[in-house]
């Protein structure tokens, strides 16, 4: 079983919207995927046609209580991809994590009680910060997938993002990879897009995904339906950008099961 978390402590960049159309990629390639909402938000659930009601267990009850994951996971619209849906008590698990021993490794362990092999793929959809939350994602990921928006700031961001990684790595993972960046909200229309493109693919080399995800009004609209963008039009640039993004994640998935 691989675990990946989508992180970027910025907001906007498209880690929801990248978690839920990989998910759904995978999903249709016959991986069994487990999506883990860790975003207070809860964007990742109701993209996902989960509605606030139908969350009577989230990804706050397998942080601050001893739960399996298969009993807080919930099945989507998508065949094969199921969720642990995020509720606005997970804003104050945080705080409440401090009390906890090991509480950087409370997800881990919870991933870890789980030996039933149900998925094959753990995606986890971080929320826009480098605290606790995210924390616990990192220490339990055996990678992390980073959508990084072509922007000037953007890259600022990265920077603070690979430093923590290093820590990460140093004191609690050291395992932890990076799968690859992926570039997002891409406008060839504007120079700074491909300026930003080039200078990560210089820094970063092959670890930046080929594929990168255009500026597309699919990808926005298909939340507010409750579907991910391959099913509520495949057919869309950002979709097929979203399909061959997967193609890439799945030939970089074997290196990871012999590093699992």
């Amino acid at each position: 079983m691989i675990c990946i978390a989508i992180a970027n402590q910025k907001g906007g960049v498209g880690k929801t919207t990248t978690a839920i159309n990989v998910g759904t990629a995978l999903a249709a390639t016959g991986q069994r995927v487990l999506l883990i909402d860790l975003d207070p938000q809860g964007n990742a659930s109701t993209g996902l046609g989960i509605s606030r009601a139908e969350r009577e267990h989230s990804s706050y009850d397998l942080l601050v209580s001893d739960v399996n994951l298969e009993d807080v996971a919930t099945p989507t619209k998508v065949p094969g991809l199921d969720i642990i849906p995020a509720t606005q008590d997970l804003s104050g698990a945080e705080i409440e994590l401090i009390e906890f021993d090991a509480r950087t490794h409370r997800l881990d362990a919870a991933i870890a009680r789980h030996h039933a092999q149900r998925w094959d793929v753990i995606l986890i959809d971080c929320p826009p910060s480098l605290g606790l939350l995210t924390i616990n994602a990192m220490v339990a990921a055996h990678a992390l997938l980073v959508p990084l928006q072509c922007e000037f700031f953007a890259l600022e961001g990265l920077s603070q993002l690979l430093n923590t990684v290093e820590r990460i790595r140093s004191r609690f993972n050291p395992g932890l990879s990076i799968l690859g960046v992926v570039l997002t909200m891409y406008d060839r229309r504007n120079r700074l897009t491909d300026q930003v493109s080039d200078d990560v693919r210089a820094v970063l080399g092959r670890v930046v995904f080929d594929t990168v995800i255009p500026r597309n009004v699919r990808l926005s609209e298909a939340p507010s339906h409750g579907l991910p963008a391959l099913i509520y039009d495949h057919r869309c640039p950002g979709s097929e950008a979203y399909i061959a993004l997967a193609r890439e994640v799945i030939d970089r998935l074997p290196k990871l099961k012999k590093a699992a």
